[in-house]
């Protein structure tokens, strides 16, 4: 598990090191996870896609739409409960095993 403090980090910390997927916190300084998902949805062009999980305290309709408009996969608000977390992980996450090269 990588921890970054804001969304220029969460970019960076992507490009140097595979992750099956990323928790973006919607609201970070520097570049807000909004930015940095569009961010790396334009630098995975060709490449791997990587699973990306909004975590935001706004809980409205309006919030999920903003996240998967700006290429997030899944949307949790906060606080997080453990099984929608677990149930969203399951969701975005394919064993190895069902994975066919």
């Amino acid at each position: 598990m990588v921890v970054v403090a804001d969304g220029q980090a969460a970019v960076a910390a992507w490009q140097k090191d595979p992750f099956d997927l990323i928790l973006m916190d919607c609201q970070m300084p520097k570049m807000d996870g909004y930015e940095a998902t569009r961010e790396i949805r334009r630098l995975e062009a060709g490449r791997c896609h990587i699973p990306i999980v909004a975590l935001t305290a706004d809980a409205m309709k309006e919030a999920e739409e903003r996240c998967r408009a700006a290429g997030m996969d899944d949307y949790l608000s906060k606080p997080i409960d453990r099984a929608k977390l677990d149930a969203c992980l399951a969701r975005q996450i394919r064993p190895a095993e069902s994975i066919v090269m």
